[in-house]
């Protein structure tokens, strides 16, 4: 009898099964995947928002600081972890990865604290349109476990508010232009 999936494999499997045959799903988590690599994609947004929106420079460099240390946070969790990349022959690894390292996901944790910190500099609720999607890419793409993306949130969300504090008690102390 073959070895059959439980748990989190199991959830995966049938995750993978329901979405990555419907056309444009595997490609997408893939362009995902790149964008936020290292969270590089997250720091060109938050780049080109410091420079197009100088009025906002503030906020946009405190998702961009926010981002790193979320990111951050993943790794040297990651290290402390080792949680291994599910390794189930009935899950399909769809993408590379830099490492063997699954717990918590990073890609999770940067969006979480991006999608967060540059939803405060823009007005937008962009929490609920990017969490989401980036999250299931990890799964589709069979390079995380379900709690290895959900813990990611959690720590992301986590950095953000912290970062976010600490930008707002900063800038209360901060003297005003021209006084």
């Amino acid at each position: 009898m073959a070895d059959v999936p439980r748990g989190e494999d199991a959830i995966l499997v049938g995750v993978q099964s329901a979405l990555t045959g419907r056309p444009g799903v595997l490609a997408g988590a893939r362009v995902l995947s790149y964008f936020g690599e290292h969270s590089l994609g997250w720091f060109a947004v938050c780049g080109l928002g410091a420079l197009l929106q100088p009025q906002r420079r503030r906020a946009w460099v405190t998702a961009g600081v926010g981002t790193f240390f979320a990111h951050a946070a993943a790794v040297l969790i990651k290290r402390v972890v080792k949680r291994e990349r599910p390794q189930h022959p009935a899950i399909a690894v769809n993408v590379g990865t830099p490492s063997r390292l699954s717990f918590p996901s990073a890609h999770a944790t940067s969006t979480a604290a991006a999608a967060i910190l540059i939803g405060r500099a823009t007005g937008l609720p962009l929490p609920w349109f990017l969490v989401p999607p980036m999250a299931l890419s990890r799964l589709v793409l069979g390079v995380h476990y379900p709690t290895d993306v959900l813990t990611g949130v959690v720590v992301g969300t986590a950095v953000a508010e912290s970062v976010g504090a600490i930008s707002e008690r900063t800038a209360k102390r901060e003297p005003k232009a021209g006084a």
